[in-house]
């Protein structure tokens, strides 16, 4: 239904026109205030919405090291999400919007996971599914961010 207004959604993303966007960005998407806490929902997205998706071993390890790096730089940070369509992660904080700080954060966690020599947690006692894990496509993918960092800011072309 390209082209065509749809129904107002209860969810924000299924609002985004995402045959518009062009990856990669990182947007607020959501902001809610909780009575005296802040929750600001970020869209940290990898991939052209359908035209390309990351594979769920490097999508796995990217959300395991992502998890964890950035709470090492961070004490806002809630949780870090995957995109059912694997073209991208939700990145949760309590705080105000702050894109540039987040823009930051994402940048200096990207290069902890090119620094890792392993992927925390990836073993059956600490994860789900364990074996399915690619800390060298983890490695690609947030290369492949990084070499794109100018764009960023840049949600539509």
């Amino acid at each position: 239904m390209k082209g065509t207004l749809l129904e107002q959604m209860n969810v924000e993303s299924f609002n985004l026109d995402h045959t518009k966007v062009v990856a990669p960005f990182i947007r607020v998407a959501d902001v809610k205030d909780l009575g005296g806490v802040t929750l600001t929902k970020y869209d940290i997205r990898f991939c052209q919405p359908n035209v390309d998706h990351l594979d769920m071993p490097s999508m796995h390890s990217i959300e395991h090291s992502f998890a964890e790096y950035s709470r090492n730089h961070a004490d806002d940070v809630v949780d870090f999400s995957p995109m059912g369509c694997q073209t991208g992660f939700y990145l949760l904080r309590s705080n105000e919007p702050d894109i540039d700080g987040t823009m930051a954060l994402v940048e200096t966690s990207f290069r902890d996971i090119l620094n890792a020599d392993s992927v925390p947690a990836a073993n059956e006692v600490q994860c789900g599914w364990g074996e399915s894990h690619s800390l060298a496509g983890a490695k690609a993918a947030v290369q492949t961010m990084l070499d794109k960092r100018d764009a960023w800011g840049e949600v539509y072309a």
